[in-house]
């Protein structure tokens, strides 16, 4: 029986209950769910059903749960309930209805996890967006891999997701960077505001390879080959790094587009249909203030100039126009002002701020190595980049320990515990689990050990208190993933997969052998163990596969 069984079970005992009282059942949910309780001795699950109906219809909680647990005590599967504190059901399964639960994860395969908790929302979710202005920085591999955690565990759970990595290919930045390549290319010290780092040779070297004759030009036209060219090497080198990664975008958008389709000018109007926008001081501004924000907002400088902010508004303007209901934004920590006039500027256009605009921002990174921070990069000169990070522990324990805290609490990656194979590093202590499973299956099949047929599985034979622990730690699944996904959280998922499958299986492992031993005859407590083995590689496959991170047969 899985948690969703369980739930449409205790739902059912609402309806019978309230048949048989003559209450209005127009109270009932369309839908409840039961939770594991902290406490293993209170049972495999529990409800809050009665607790939550009380007051709606005028029956004491505890009246209420005494008859829902009666009721529900008769449904297949259900071998106890009691009534805890002022109404809470503690419901223990029996250990075939537990038992079944090995067969449901193994036959989902791919599939077990997902739900449609989301479905119906269409979200952008735009991460990582570093300027191409040189390498992405550890900052940036964070939300990389974050983000694209995020992207999967949303489609995991129904949502229509677009990414989407906004390309600041345009303003003074760009200006500087090209400045720089040019200066480079010039054998002369870059601009006291320019960018520094051995990467700037090597893209005003390949600028020169492609444009020969770029340094017979007169300056304002060289720095705009290295302005063209510099960029789209640099981003060339970005996306292709990004990709090694593991990690690709639905959409690349270009902040340029937006100039040159008028897309500003059209943000204005918008904005000024609306009555939020004015003129003052020569300039023309958004009065975000009443909204929030601790100061209104300049769209279009005296000079007739257009602010970042203008190219904000337009760009949020597109992604609703694109038919995406939920903005999400990911952030870095130096962002944070940007909330309040991003939240604000939403409410201008005549959108919910808290509807249809959401902002996440993340703390810093640090890699330290021996106990102090890696400062330097052997190309950026001053930042830790991604094939810095990747070079010095591997793609998926960068990914794994990325992922694995709250986005909004910096973090300090230690080399050396995330490159060394014990159960301390915890990518490899997850993955070493989904390879013990893997190793256990190759062993089975050498002496002959299969599953059988799905209708031969005998799920009571799983009734050791170690099989019971692995199999309630493996239904907790679902629900962790709508939870991650819902609060933004993968963290969640890491935690889960480290502290509730990982120690249940190799305790599981320690205490229930799969194959037989010696001249020990095969048979179907072997069979359905190797059920619940095989339903512990399937989590651990799916849990890692939606945080981006291999799971290998074989470590």
């Amino acid at each position: 029986m899985t948690p969703a069984e369980l739930a449409e079970a205790v739902l059912a005992a609402a309806h019978a209950v309230f048949a048989e009282r003559g209450l209005d059942r127009s109270a009932l949910p369309a839908q409840t769910a039961v939770e594991r309780p902290r406490n293993p001795e209170h049972g495999d699950y529990a409800s809050t059903l009665a607790l939550q109906l009380s007051k709606k219809v005028g029956v004491p909680p505890r009246e209420l749960a005494a008859a829902l647990a009666e009721q529900l005590g008769r449904a297949a599967g259900v071998k106890s309930v009691e009534i805890a504190g002022p109404g809470f059901l503690n419901i223990r399964l029996d250990a075939a209805a537990a038992g079944q639960l090995a067969k449901v994860i193994v036959e989902a395969g791919a599939e077990y996890g997902r739900s449609d908790r989301l479905a119906g929302q269409k979200i952008n979710l735009e991460f990582v967006s570093a300027n191409p202005t040189g390498p992405v920085h550890i900052g940036g591999v964070r939300w990389a891999a974050v983000g694209d955690a995020l992207s999967r565990l949303l489609r995991a759970t129904g949502a229509d997701v677009g990414t989407e990595y906004y390309f600041n290919d345009a303003g003074s930045q760009i200006d500087r960077f090209a400045r720089s390549l040019l200066a480079v290319a010039k054998g002369e010290p870059t601009p006291e505001d320019g960018y520094g780092g051995a990467y700037l040779a090597e893209i005003a070297t390949e600028v020169r390879n492609r444009r020969p004759d770029v340094l017979q030009l007169d300056d304002a036209a060289a720095q705009e080959v290295f302005r063209v060219e510099g960029v789209a090497l640099m981003f060339d080198e970005i996306r292709s790094s990004l990709h090694e990664f593991g990690v690709e975008f639905d959409t690349y958008f270009n902040e340029k587009d937006l100039h040159d389709r008028g897309e500003l000018d059209l943000a204005l109007n918008r904005l000024r249909e609306q009555g939020h926008v004015f003129e003052a001081e020569g300039a023309t501004w958004l009065r975000t203030t009443e909204f929030g924000d601790d100061k209104d907002r300049v769209l279009r400088k005296s000079n007739g100039e257009w602010t970042y902010f203008a190219a904000d508004c337009a760009y949020y303007l597109d992604k609703r126009e694109r038919g995406f209901e939920h903005v999400v934004i990911m952030l870095g920590a130096d962002h944070h002002g940007y909330i309040g006039r991003m939240k604000a500027m939403a409410a201008c256009f005549g959108d919910d701020p808290e509807r249809n605009l959401e902002i996440l921002i993340g703390q810093l990174v640090n890699l330290v190595r021996d106990g102090a921070p890696v400062r330097m990069s052997k190309r950026a000169g001053t930042v830790v980049t991604l094939e810095d990070l990747v070079e010095a522990i591997g793609v998926d324990a960068a990914r794994y320990a990325l992922a694995r805290y709250s986005a909004d609490s910096p973090i300090d990656i230690d080399v050396e515990l995330w490159t060394r194979a014990k159960n301390d590093n915890p990518v490899y202590y997850v993955q070493y689990v989904g390879a013990r499973t893997a190793g256990v299956s190759r062993q089975a099949a050498e002496v002959g050990l299969t599953r059988g047929a799905p209708e031969d599985f005998r799920p009571e034979l799983l009734a050791h208190e170690k099989e019971h622990e692995l199999l309630k730690a493996l239904a907790g699944f679902p629900a962790v993933v709508a939870t991650a996904a819902e609060l933004r959280q993968p963290h969640r998922l890491a935690h889960y997969l480290e502290r509730d499958v990982a120690p249940a299986f190799h305790r599981f492992y320690d205490q229930c052998r799969v194959t037989p031993q010696g001249d020990e005859e095969i048979n179907d407590t072997h069979r359905a163990r190797l059920w619940l083995n095989d339903a512990t590689r399937v989590v651990i496959a799916n849990g890692l596969h939606l945080l981006g991170v291999s799971a290998p047969e074989r470590m």
